[in-house]
């Protein structure tokens, strides 16, 4: 699958309405340069944040089953069904904050049937367990990626500017650990974390697994990131990543959640490198590997609030610091026009 995605051009102008702001130079902070990105990317001196939409990628993972979870994996369709009653985190801040929120089911190992509100995208009941076997195979991975494709090319023609990204599947932090470790070279020790609240002694047996896991897949450092993604990887986290350059090559803005969804981005990012350009990282998680992420990527997220929900949470709460900043390059008076005299 091919994707072409290419750096956003310099808007000639757009810096100097920034500064031309009734305001000193540079006084709005991450705001000015969350303004200049927004800009670049829409290609506009007057960007619009129409139709924004979180999509809420749902999938199982084999090596739940092992024992790298605190909580069994029935919770992932259990919590879907939340979704759909509307009664979770994500329903509550995608609600007030004005974000259509949108559940996909890439694997949930749970039969839903036709269901108002959902998706269905399923590649198969669950992957398999990482630990033994590649989670899922070339074909599998490259279904994944094209009908995570489809989905943000459908909203893109319905209008859509904005996509934040949001996931769920009992076992995931273990998948994106390992797709952390892989991707950028960081020692596994540091990309591994407690994940739902494992206690100590469950922290130690998650790492014994995945250290089980790269042994058993023996990769060169230099892996094809599609390749990590296939040994390691779940159905939501392949859809997020073909979901992601499908809306780059739009030139959507899109909004990165926590740990799971950063993995994600890693390999979207390994395929089209100018994917990053794209992206506002909406918060730091308290899970260790999204540190080791956030740093691979050169990314400073705008907020640090101690998440570690997942849910598409953290891209939720900064969603109202994006308008802010799409709102002041659009309505706040130049000091032209508002008669003010700028420095000397």
């Amino acid at each position: 699958m091919h994707f072409s995605i290419s750096p956003p051009a310099t808007m000639p102008g757009l810096q100097a309405r920034i500064d031309g702001k009734t305001k000193p130079p540079g006084s709005l902070g991450q705001l000015e340069r969350l303004a200049l990105q927004i800009g670049q990317v829409q290609q506009s001196l007057s960007p619009s944040l129409d139709h924004p939409h979180l999509l809420v990628f749902a999938g199982d993972h084999g090596a739940a089953r092992a024992g790298v979870s605190a909580y069994p994996q029935e919770v992932t369709w259990q919590m879907v069904e939340n979704f759909l009653a509307g009664g979770a985190a994500i329903n509550v801040f995608a609600r007030h904050n004005g974000l259509q929120l949108q559940v996909i089911d890439a694997g949930v190992a749970h039969d839903f049937g036709a269901r108002d509100g959902l998706v269905d995208a399923k590649i198969a009941f669950g992957t398999h367990n990482s630990i033994e076997q590649a989670a899922m195979s070339a074909a599998e991975r490259d279904l994944a990626l094209a009908r995570g494709a489809a989905i943000a090319r459908g909203l893109a023609d319905q209008g859509c500017r904005v996509m934040a990204f949001g996931e769920m599947g009992i076992g995931n932090t273990a998948a994106a650990s390992l797709l952390t470790q892989q991707l950028t070279g960081a020692p596994l020790a540091d990309c591994v974390g407690r994940g739902t609240g494992l206690d100590t002694a469950g922290l130690a047996r998650k790492r014994t697994l995945l250290a089980q896991a790269v042994g058993r897949a023996a990769l060169p450092p230099d892996a094809d990131a599609l390749l990590v993604l296939a040994e390691f990887g779940g159905f939501e986290m392949a859809m997020m990543a073909g979901a992601m350059l499908a809306a780059a090559e739009r030139g959507i803005l899109l909004l990165i959640d926590g740990f799971i969804v950063t993995s994600a981005l890693l390999v979207a990012t390994a395929i089209a490198p100018s994917l990053r350009d794209y992206c506002i990282f909406c918060h730091r998680s308290a899970e260790p590997g999204h540190v080791v992420q956030l740093r691979a990527l050169q990314a400073e997220p705008l907020l640090d609030l101690g998440l570690c929900l997942g849910e598409g949470t953290g891209a939720a709460l900064a969603w109202p610091l994006v308008r802010a900043a799409a709102a002041f390059l659009n309505e706040m008076a130049s000091f032209a026009s508002a008669g003010v005299s700028g420095q000397a």
